[in-house]
């Protein structure tokens, strides 16, 4: 009969708003970067709620497609009605003792207000008070020729990858690992980077830096998967991760409005900070 996967239909479309409220309301902003610290446990609720709504959306399309397919009195040969989820996507796997899947993507909840209180710095803020890195640029990665920017460049091993920065960042981001191996060591075994100091000008530009010319900023992914840009979605993992890089002062690339979630940079407030200490 085509009745009953017309209900079904029916309390899907029921329950999505439902649901869908409920996300809302999880997403307040002491969810994810308030007063409040870390709360990794929520973020991960959070992005499974929003996968459920999304599967729920799924397979309420393809109900009606197989409502459409079956004949009237339910005689014949239409697509018979299942109760089949083996498709159904799923950031946990419900298999006991399996572990979290920190590549799964997922949406970036509440994007463009991420970085909430923070400030890029942003390269024309870089050269007023570190001067430049270099003074001949080009598209390519090249040497720090700048002799206090040179003197503070460190290459060294932080947590779990290696990296060139400058030292406060990498004292910084020693804090931020550390407290991420705390919490969640699984997670902290999968990071990997996709690189951090670079200095050259910005692709297609004439002779704009980005903060990756000064060795204060990270590229980083899970499991060496690159995120793709610009989409609006990342890994469960940066995520998380996100909440520990605020804590210390760091903006996330989610946030940009061409956003590049695996970027991970100092704000304009932990500069002047490490300035107006003496460390920068």
């Amino acid at each position: 009969m085509r009745v009953l996967p017309a209900v079904i239909i029916a309390i899907g479309l029921v329950l999505a708003p439902a649901i869908w409220f409920g996300l809302s309301w999880l997403l307040s902003e002491e969810d994810f970067q308030g007063s409040g610290g870390v709360d990794s446990t929520a973020r991960i609720e959070i992005e499974m709620l929003r996968q459920q709504v999304e599967d729920l959306q799924s397979r309420m399309t393809d109900l009606q497609s197989e409502v459409a397919s079956l004949p009237a009195g339910g005689a014949g040969g239409g697509t018979p009605f299942t109760d089949d989820a083996a498709g159904e996507a799923a950031i946990w796997n419900q298999t006991g003792g399996a572990d979290l899947d920190y590549a799964q993507v997922v949406l970036i909840a509440d994007r463009l207000n991420v970085n909430r209180g923070l400030r890029v710095t942003g390269g024309r803020y870089l050269t007023e008070k570190l001067g430049r890195p270099r003074e001949d640029l080009n598209d390519t990665c090249q040497p720090m020729t700048n002799a206090n920017l040179k003197d503070k460049l460190v290459t060294e091993r932080v947590g779990p990858i290696r990296v060139s920065m400058l030292r406060p960042a990498i004292e910084s981001l020693k804090v931020v690992f550390e407290n991420i191996r705390q919490a969640d060591p699984d997670l902290y075994a999968r990071i990997n980077t996709a690189g951090a100091l670079c200095v050259r000008r910005i692709r297609g530009t004439a002779n704009s830096l980005s903060t990756h010319s000064y060795g204060l900023a990270v590229d980083l992914n899970i499991d060496g998967k690159l995120d793709n840009f610009t989409d609006g979605k990342t890994q469960l993992g940066l995520t998380i991760m996100a909440d520990f890089f605020y804590d210390q002062g760091w903006v996330w690339g989610a946030g940009f409005r061409r956003e590049d979630s695996m970027h991970f940079e100092i704000s304009r407030r932990q500069l002047d900070a490490w300035i107006a200490d003496g460390q920068l």
